[in-house]
């Protein structure tokens, strides 16, 4: 996945191209992928949660948003830092942007009923990464909670 999310991000010669929302959403499922695997159990709830996720935010297709997470859940068991992603994602978005992006990961935690230590933690990694204060963490959180995903 390291591999092709480079090319993806890489234009000619190297160069950094702006992103565009698939690349975007390639970064945001990425981490969502990430979050779903943490506790060893993958749910058919929380992968539907992150194609929901990618349709709404990214104006990507739901086909498109599927092959994004086969991509990334084949790609899944890769040595993938988050920095590559959230680093994207930081250059990219607006703290209004990423928080809601927080609050979709946090759907995606939420969709199989409960919350594993695991998860939370690596949710508060991933809004230390974005830049998020604990404010808008738990305002993410609240707002998800909120929504009975």
């Amino acid at each position: 996945m390291i591999e092709r999310l480079k090319m993806l991000f890489a234009g000619p010669e190297g160069n950094q191209p702006e992103p565009d929302s698939h690349q975007l959403a390639v970064a945001a499922t990425a981490l969502m992928v990430q979050l779903s695997r943490v506790d060893q159990h993958e749910d058919e709830r929380e992968l539907k949660a992150i194609v929901d996720g990618a349709v709404k935010a990214h104006q990507v297709s739901r086909e498109e948003a599927e092959e994004i997470l086969a991509d990334a859940l084949s790609h899944a068991d890769d040595a993938v830092s988050m920095y590559e992603f959230t680093g994207l994602i930081n250059e990219h978005l607006n703290q209004e942007d990423k928080q809601a992006l927080l609050e979709s990961i946090w759907r995606v935690a939420f969709a199989d009923g409960r919350i594993d230590k695991y998860e939370e933690h690596l949710i508060r990694r991933m809004a230390d990464l974005l830049h998020l204060n604990h404010r808008e963490y738990m305002q993410a959180r609240h707002r998800a909670e909120g929504t009975g995903s």
